[in-house]
């Protein structure tokens, strides 16, 4: 059994995950077996998401001294935590894995500091991934620039349009 100072240690670990995530997903992972964690971690890790199973008390303990309320509610039974800096990444990867593995399920998130329910996991879970949005942020910005490249392309155009019959009547009259 870990004494005080070990346990404060273990609460300071998961302050500091709960801190430097984004996203955390909770999850009852009851009735799974071995090869289905273990099937899970390896997606988690490939997303760089940490999926970690801990104590309730502790995870509780951690949330409080963070300043995240409501959380206490889904700290009952066995519970998975997938921390990570793109909170789209651990909500996508559970609610997946949740429709071939009715075993496992979603308990809650922890969104920017603010606790959200199942429903608002799923919600999340269809967002597009960061890069993708990211890459239409970028091509959003592109669209105004590249209109304006056609638009001041047009007056050139027209001018070597102008020059190319001014070379043919002079050819024709030569």
């Amino acid at each position: 059994m870990p004494n005080y100072e070990e346990k404060q240690k273990i609460v300071e670990e998961i302050k500091q995950k709960f801190q430097n995530s984004t996203g955390v997903v909770l999850a009852d992972y009851r009735g799974l077996t071995v090869a289905e964690v273990t099937a899970l971690r390896v997606q988690m890790r490939e997303a760089g998401v940490e999926y970690k199973v801990l104590k309730n008390t502790m995870v509780r303990r951690a949330a409080n001294e963070i300043g995240i309320e409501g959380l206490d509610p889904f700290l009952e039974g066995p519970t998975a935590l997938a921390f990570s800096a793109d909170p789209v990444a651990p909500a996508k990867i559970l609610t997946e894995f949740t429709k071939k593995n009715k075993n496992l399920t979603i308990k809650a998130g922890v969104l920017e500091g603010k606790v959200i329910g199942p429903e608002k996991i799923k919600d999340l879970a269809n967002l597009p991934s960061r890069e993708v949005l990211l890459s239409q942020v970028l091509a959003g910005m592109q669209a105004p620039l590249q209109g304006m490249v056609n638009v001041l392309q047009g007056p050139i155009r027209k001018l070597v349009y102008a020059l190319e019959e001014v070379r043919k009547l002079k050819e024709a009259q030569a």
